[in-house]
């Protein structure tokens, strides 16, 4: 049981290895206010009872099976380290920021690096997976746009969290 527990430790702390550097500080500031938010009882981690109390504090309340699945995707304790290197993986399974570019400059007949809004917001509503009234409010509620035009190389930056800092 003790080696275990042992091994269960030591692949928390390889999984979490580096995770700092993998973002910049205005992401890592953003991912510790949400982790704030859900560690209800401020404890440092997130367990069954903050889920809970997260997810009642939305209007929601899903089955504990639900959440201890959400859990089991630690490999250990989920403390801000933890939840860090989760993101880190969840974001690291999209596509790289080069080729999300690409996918928008083959809509960008004057090559200038920017798109209108309405264009965008047409093709995200009836093309593909056709995105919803939320999804379309929260996809456009940071998008750098400016004249009516979506800025795809700030967008893409924002995206994969590779934007630098204002002070930088």
């Amino acid at each position: 049981m003790q080696e275990m527990k042992e091994a269960q430790q030591q692949k928390a702390r390889a999984a979490t290895s580096n995770v700092l550097t993998k973002f910049n500080q205005k992401v890592i500031q953003e991912m510790k206010e949400a982790f704030t938010m859900i560690d209800v009882n401020r404890d440092g981690f997130i367990d069954l009872n903050d889920l809970k109390e997260m997810f009642s504090s939305l209007g929601r309340t899903p089955d504990d099976k639900d959440l201890k699945a959400m859990l089991a995707e630690a490999p250990g304790p989920l403390n801000f380290t933890m939840f860090l290197s989760l993101f880190s993986e969840k974001l690291s399974g999209t596509d790289p920021e080069d080729t999300i570019r690409q996918a928008f400059k083959m809509f960008d007949n004057e090559g200038k690096g920017k798109l209108p809004e309405e264009y965008i917001k047409d093709l995200l509503e009836n093309m593909g997976d056709n995105f919803t009234k939320d999804e379309m409010r929260q996809t456009f509620k940071e998008a750098p746009l400016e004249g009516g035009k979506l800025d795809y190389e700030k967008f893409v930056a924002i995206i994969k969290g590779s934007e630098q800092d204002d002070a930088a």
